[in-house]
């Protein structure tokens, strides 16, 4: 059945501390979404995939496209004033039946293996989240103390996150919330069940100037063990 990506990149790289938003910066020669698209289009060249970006960015996309020959086929969509109204505007422009991942533009290094499971237990139960376990100690904080917390009872929560799209539809019918953080939230408050999967350490949102500096390592060895090398 079909399979379409969402790619949200409406981020202003305000936390990277420079003016160019973070979806668009240089990584080995090309933008951090262009590396993301890469990972998509080598897993599946078939899948179609949606870039959903401020309107104002779009000019700027374009010709970067042109002048990198970026041949990846995709469709632009205009972001909106959150994460949720982009992904809705995204998944609107997304026909028929199938699944849908919805995945962060700045997260470039997710490895096939997770994309792969995360469609198969899509396919099997309906939704499907990569997660990772905690290694962190944590603790639960409210407004007089704080307190030790099992981190094994955590997960950190990454993308693809995978769905069936008359789920995700009907999900997004819903009226925005500010808990809705992610899609899968999303979803489970519309009653659909979701499946946990296995993510990779590497798929990290690139977010702030220390995540730039794991990115470009991870760029290098990408680079490296490419079989082009």
């Amino acid at each position: 059945m079909k399979r379409t990506v969402i790619l949200v990149a409406g981020g202003k790289g305000l936390r990277m501390g420079g003016e160019l938003p973070k979806q668009f910066i240089p990584l080995h020669g090309r933008p951090v979404l262009m590396h993301t698209m890469d990972a998509f289009f080598r897993w599946d060249a078939t899948a179609e995939q949606i870039i959903v970006l401020p309107e104002e960015q779009q000019a700027y996309w374009q010709m970067l496209c042109r002048e990198l020959n970026c041949s990846i086929p995709h469709r632009t969509v205009h972001g909106g004033e959150t994460r949720f109204h982009s992904v809705r505007n995204g998944l609107q422009s997304v026909d028929g039946d199938g699944w849908i991942a919805v995945h962060d533009g700045v997260r470039p290094f997710v490895s096939h293996a997770v994309i792969d499971a995360c469609f198969a237990a899509a396919e099997q139960f309906g939704a499907a989240v990569p997660v990772l376990p905690m290694i962190d100690s944590v603790r639960e904080v409210d407004e007089t103390q704080s307190r030790p917390f099992d981190r094994e009872r955590l997960r950190i929560v990454q993308t693809p996150q995978v769905f069936r799209a008359d789920w995700l539809r009907h999900a997004y019918e819903q009226p925005y919330q500010s808990q809705f953080t992610d899609d899968a939230s999303l979803v489970e408050a519309a009653g659909y069940p979701i499946h946990l999967v296995d993510g990779n350490r590497e798929n990290i949102k690139i977010t702030t100037p220390v995540d730039w500096r794991w990115a470009e390592i991870l760029a290098k060895e990408q680079t490296h063990n490419s079989p082009e090398n």
